[in-house]
């Protein structure tokens, strides 16, 4: 099992100290437990520390993707199900490109043995995206685990100055 707590402490002092991201607890609306804005990281005060562990994560490389890539803002937009399959392949990518700007986040902290479980946990999180866009049904995430998915590649953290856009509440869906 991994020290979910003591790495979150690690990667949140990173994405504070290193990337100049805040990073703010707090009661975050309902259905949501977390949100993002481009300069700041929001958590739900309510998550365990293996979900706040990933959502550290993934909205770390969500905001990454939303200050150098200039079309990720549209593609993370909410969509309203059935979504059309053809849009799907650009969310997913969108998915796992942030997952991989994680994982080396991670790196840089100096944790190396949770890549499969970020994995495991990033491919629980799009399946779950992807049945909820094609069917419009929300089910428990978990349902949606499979241990050993394949391992996210590392992807370089290009430079970037944080810049504040709209929090996910005001429509945006991650």
């Amino acid at each position: 099992m991994l020290p979910y707590s003591a790495y979150g402490e690690l990667v949140q002092h990173r994405i504070q100290a290193a990337y100049g991201i805040r990073v703010v607890t707090r009661d975050v609306q309902d259905p949501l437990t977390g949100d993002l804005d481009g300069a700041e990281i929001h958590l739900d005060y309510l998550l365990s520390p293996e979900d706040r562990l990933f959502l550290l994560g993934h909205l770390f490389g969500h905001t990454v993707q939303w200050n150098v890539h200039p079309d990720a803002f549209d593609i993370g937009k909410l969509r309203n199900p059935p979504v059309p399959e053809q849009d799907l392949p650009a969310v997913i990518e969108y998915e796992r490109q942030a997952a991989a700007y994680a994982i080396t986040l991670f790196h840089e902290c100096g944790i190396q043995d949770a890549d499969q479980w970020f994995s495991d946990y990033t491919a629980c999180d799009m399946a779950y995206l992807t049945h909820f866009y094609r069917t419009g049904e929300k089910r428990p995430s978990r349902e949606f685990w499979s241990a050993n998915s394949p391992l996210i590649a590392p992807l370089p953290v290009p430079p970037f100055r944080p810049q504040g856009r709209i929090l996910r509440r005001d429509g945006v869906v991650i």
